[in-house]
């Protein structure tokens, strides 16, 4: 398969590898200086292009893949508020556009436990949630993508929760005391997520219910950015000859059932 990579950083490079390893071709990279090779022949002769760039300018980049007529497969994070011009691009210009806030094998099957926790929570109000994510010094955007998602999918489930919120900007849970501590005065139809950003830390996620009895906690740890390019190059190889608007659920037909 022929792969462009649209974002050449430390994951673009980690993702050539994991790709060259696989046996496929890499037919362009383009990066911050050659914007202009989105219309060379080379970029044009992919089978499917990789992005990770940034929040301001990933909307743009994949508006020129489309006009390309390249597939793109992306994981930036930040820019999601546009999702719904991209969804009607692929469903009335036959675009395709395969998306994850996170591509490790591992979070998505976070994901699937967080959903289905979430769901038996639901019948238990005096369990109180939170979240803390830590990651990177070099991470753009707050709360991350993952931690979006997997904050989402808890209020999908849980009634008594409305809205996420930004708690206690880099410090964990472990630290937080006051209106930031379940039964305390903080709004209860909160869903603090702590957002803690230090060192080069790949990515921890964790959700915590606490009650007076005990407390339940699930989490995720990455090792490396390895998982995350893997799963990358996996969706693309899934994503190529497709049509639409897909993502990790379609590839790894993950779901919780009703």
């Amino acid at each position: 398969m022929k792969i462009a990579l649209v974002g050449y950083g430390k994951m673009g490079h980690i993702i050539e590898r994991i790709a060259l390893e696989r046996g496929h071709t890499i037919v362009s990279k383009i990066d911050i200086n050659n914007p202009g090779d989105f219309a060379s022949e080379a970029f044009r002769s992919a089978d499917v292009a990789i992005e990770f760039t940034t929040p301001a300018t990933a909307f743009d980049n994949y508006r020129k893949c489309f006009a390309a007529g390249i597939p793109v497969v992306s994981g930036t994070t930040g820019w999601t508020a546009r999702m719904g011009e991209i969804k009607k691009q692929c469903e009335e210009e036959g675009q395709t556009f395969f998306y994850a806030s996170n591509f490790s094998i591992g979070v998505n099957i976070f994901f699937a436990i967080n959903r289905y926790l979430a769901k038996l929570m639901n019948g238990f109000p005096s369990y109180d949630v939170q979240m803390t994510e830590v990651h990177h010094i070099h991470k753009l955007d707050t709360p991350s993508g993952t931690g979006i998602t997997l904050a989402e999918d808890i209020l999908n489930e849980i009634s008594r929760k409305k809205q996420w919120r930004l708690a206690d900007h880099n410090t964990p849970f472990s630290q937080t005391k006051g209106d930031d501590r379940p039964g305390d005065t903080g709004n209860p139809e909160d869903l603090p997520i702590h957002a803690v950003r230090e060192g080069e830390v790949p990515g921890i996620h964790e959700v915590r219910y606490e009650s007076e009895a005990d407390s339940i906690t699930i989490r995720h740890d990455a090792k490396s950015r390895a998982g995350f390019a893997l799963g990358a190059v996996l969706a693309a190889e899934f994503t190529a000859g497709k049509k639409g608007f897909l993502g990790m659920k379609e590839m790894l037909q993950l779901a919780v059932n009703d």
